[in-house]
């Protein structure tokens, strides 16, 4: 294989590999373009030209999409808040996810969860959703769990787009 071919597919490996950390670690609330950029080995801002290129969209939409994606799963499984799943699936503030969930879905988290459970969608109820979401860890102060309700998850961690 020419070098150019390896090249290539060294910079596809790369960028899958951070592509992965996305979607292994959407909830995770120390993951920013930082984090993901530096596990493809490259520059925040040469990452998101070239994951854009790739992909057809920046990591922080990719990595908004798929919280998303998680928070429409659980509107339509589980009992918990809305405020509740939008602090589960990293967002930091209400406002924020209603705009990208309604850009994404084309309805409001609330109007989506009616939709849904006028269709007789059974839920989850919300302590079996926080233990399958991860919700339960232990804090760093105590070593105990902690629902993540009361965690302040502090800024939107995929914060390249200006918002």
């Amino acid at each position: 294989m020419d070098t150019v071919a390896e090249s290539h597919l060294t910079h596809l490996r790369r960028l899958r590999a951070a592509k992965d950390v996305m979607d292994r670690d959407w909830a995770d609330e120390t993951l920013d373009l930082d984090a993901v950029a530096s596990r493809a080995g490259y520059s925040r801002s040469h990452f998101v030209r070239v994951f854009k290129t790739a992909y057809g969209r920046t990591p922080g939409q990719y990595l908004s999409q798929r919280r998303i994606e998680r928070a429409a799963e659980m509107l339509r499984t589980c009992d918990l808040s809305i405020t509740e799943i939008c602090h589960l699936v990293g967002f930091a503030g209400l406002g924020t996810f209603t705009t990208r969930f309604k850009q994404h879905m084309g309805q409001t988290p609330g109007e989506y969860r009616r939709s849904k459970i006028a269709r007789g969608a059974a839920l989850i109820p919300g302590c079996y959703a926080l233990l399958w979401a991860g919700g339960f860890h232990p804090t760093k102060d105590s070593g105990t769990s902690d629902s993540a309700t009361s965690d302040s998850k502090t800024k939107d961690s995929n914060s390249e787009e200006a918002d």
